[in-house]
């Protein structure tokens, strides 16, 4: 099992400062280090459980307490989610997650003994299965694990300072409690943030510094970048500065060089080259589907499309391309 390995804040500035083109050609020498191939990871993400959450997080128009459009709707069944995880699965995503609005989960709630038989259900289409159902605690994460839960994403969104302005109905000690709830059930990780909701480069880099701490490190780390939504506090937000973007990416990569770093939310808003420095950076993983919950997403053939004109690959092609199996 791999181990934690801190770095102090200072350091990371000193890494994200380095000058642009020498911090992007570090992080790509470390991604080449660490990963044999230039394939991308293409996870499907199903929102099975939409609106009428009681949180309020600011970036967030799936909480009741903001009027966003999103109307609550009722937690989908298994006879539902298995058609969708199975043309998933045919369309080349090796990772299927799974998200619930709500607070948590509890033992014994029947939406909970649900999501286990789907959960047991989708394991055996032979994909990585993730969900995110909120906070739980030591007993739920062992039925999630047993289940066949082989990730759980629980984002720690933010630093420890800006969390407060951000969320007031749990705590920053709230997340890091059900990712210790995880982990002791042996399953792994999925832990980043989003940029883009008023924090500073320093924050975002004591997000890096929280993730770095962890025993062990996230498996993989998705960095979303603000889709404001309209009825929401984070409305009036502006994008995130691409350039911002990629040098955290570049830092993640170098600092968490095990790690899948997902290109999630917010790639609408960036232009082809964009998100090509980003793959570049140490990008390794995208939300593959036209919907991630309820911000929009690039269209699949418009990702293939660009994976193409890269040169890079979707994981699953070239795991086919190795055991000598001809794409579909």
């Amino acid at each position: 099992m791999s181990t934690s390995h801190p770095v102090p804040l200072a350091r990371l500035e000193e890494i994200y400062r380095t000058p642009f083109f020498d911090l992007i050609q570090q992080s790509r020498s470390v991604h080449l280090q660490n990963w044999d191939e230039d394939n991308v990871q293409l996870c499907t993400l199903l929102s099975v459980k939409t609106g009428g959450c009681s949180e309020d997080c600011s970036y967030c128009a799936q909480s009741s307490r903001y009027d966003t459009g999103v109307k609550a709707g009722k937690l989908m069944g298994c006879s539902e989610i298995l058609p969708i995880a199975k043309q998933a699965r045919e369309s080349g995503t090796t990772r299927f997650c799974m998200g619930a609005a709500w607070k948590g989960v509890k033992a014994g709630d029947p939406r909970f003994d649900s999501m286990l038989e789907t959960v047991r259900e989708v394991s055996k289409l032979g994909m990585e299965v993730c969900v995110t159902l909120g906070q739980l605690g030591d007993e739920e994460a062992l039925q999630l694990k047993d289940a066949g839960v082989t990730a759980y994403n629980h984002n720690i969104d933010t630093s420890p300072e800006h969390y407060p302005n951000i969320v007031s109905s749990h705590t920053f000690e709230d997340r890091l409690n059900t990712i210790a709830s995880v982990q002791k059930a042996g399953m792994a990780v999925c832990c980043g943030g989003i940029i883009g909701m008023g924090e500073t480069e320093r924050d975002r880099l004591r997000m890096l510094e929280v993730l770095c701490g962890f025993n062990p490190p996230p498996e993989s780390v998705p960095i979303n970048c603000l889709m404001s939504m309209p009825g929401t506090p984070l409305e009036e937000q502006p994008p995130v500065d691409i350039f911002q973007l990629v040098r955290l990416i570049a830092v993640a990569r170098i600092v968490l060089p095990k790690a899948r770093i997902r290109l999630s939310a917010g790639r609408t808003r960036m232009t082809r080259e964009g998100q090509a420095l980003c793959f570049f950076a140490g990008a390794n993983s995208i939300f593959y589907g036209d919907k991630l919950l309820t911000a929009e997403n690039p269209g699949t053939n418009e990702d293939l499309d660009l994976l193409r004109a890269i040169d890079l690959a979707p994981l699953e092609q070239a795991q086919r391309a190795e055991q000598g199996v001809p794409a579909v």
